[in-house]
């Protein structure tokens, strides 16, 4: 070690303290007992330590700080706590919540019924959808639907048949496929709208509750007016925007 090294590890040297017990500030100390130049800074060095001291002796606290330390400090913990246990207690109600999902979607029982198939279907016609395939050729909707897997063997009405198709789209419900074949009646139509007439079709054994056969129900769901029927295997639902009247004229 020189003088310089020594130096520089002394400026950390605060005397009356166990900085003396540091090997390097010992080996230092050491060093400046035989070195003239640097026993004089050291002893400056020690006089500005003291002198420091005696300024920060002359400062009094301010009247209750140290309980103001230990309270704020108090306070500090306990919010950690709370954040922890909040934490913990949301972490408790996303396991729970995860656990529960299946049994809500499993334990409904009434989340089936043909009432609720009905009214999401005309959700559908109401809210808006995109077709999945566009164009009025009846074949080619037949066939598109048969290879989709989605019911294609339905049977229209002699009225329905004859109006203009255009298009369908696949729909869900419970896990079995849905077609929704798209009509186009002669009223104007709002723009970017395709089709003012929907049939719903799927296979009976899907719904719960689905009508018997040989009877049609008329049911108004919010602006659409529906019919109902079943024939054969499948349950079919036809909906436009009217009356019961004009809705008849396509059976």
């Amino acid at each position: 070690m020189n003088h310089n090294e020594a130096k520089t590890i002394l400026l950390l040297y605060r005397p009356g303290t166990a900085d003396a017990d540091d090997p390097q500030i010992a080996e230092a100390l050491t060093l400046a007992k035989h070195d003239r130049e640097l026993a004089d800074w050291l002893k400056e060095h020690c006089a500005r330590q003291e002198a420091l001291r005696a300024k920060f002796r002359q400062i009094a606290p301010p009247a209750g700080l140290k309980e103001q330390i230990i309270s704020e400090q108090a306070a500090q913990e306990r919010i950690s706590l709370w954040r922890r246990n909040a934490v913990f207690a949301v972490a408790a109600v996303i396991v729970a919540l995860v656990a529960l999902t299946p049994l809500w979607f499993t334990h409904r029982p009434n989340d089936d019924t043909f009432a609720i198939y009905r009214s999401r279907m005309a959700g559908v016609a109401l809210r808006g959808y995109s077709m999945d395939l566009a164009t009025n050729n009846p074949a080619q909707i037949r066939a598109f639907l048969a290879a989709s897997s989605a019911p294609a063997d339905y049977v229209l009405p002699g009225s329905l048949e004859k109006t203009a198709m255009a298009g369908c789209a696949i729909q869900n419900w419970q896990g079995a496929k849905v077609s929704m074949v798209c009509f186009r009646t002669a009223k104007p139509l709002p723009p970017g709208q395709q089709s003012d007439l929907w049939l719903f079709v799927i296979d009976r054994t899907a719904v719960k509750d689905a009508p018997p056969a040989g009877s049609r129900q008329f049911v108004q769901v919010n602006k659409l007016m529906t019919v109902t029927w079943t024939q054969g295997q499948k349950l079919y639902v036809l909906g436009m925007e009217g009356d019961e009247q004009t809705l008849r004229q396509y059976l």
